[in-house]
């Protein structure tokens, strides 16, 4: 898999878990501990994305 794919992949689920959050944050049955775990994965995603970025950027 190239270095490409693997960051559009990623992004692709980072954006999967910003709708996931907003939907859970307008349920009137929203579960805080459910949307804070969602927050820190999409942190974990969007840290990886930066990090693989740079990693590219440095090999150009």
């Amino acid at each position: 898999m190239s270095l490409q794919t693997h960051l559009n992949q990623l992004t692709r689920k980072h954006e999967a878990l910003e709708r996931e959050i907003q939907e859970a944050i307008h349920r009137p049955s929203a579960n805080d501990l459910h949307i804070a775990e969602l927050k820190r994965r999409k942190l974990h995603l969007k840290d990886e994305i930066n990090r693989l970025q740079d990693t590219a950027g440095t090999l150009h």
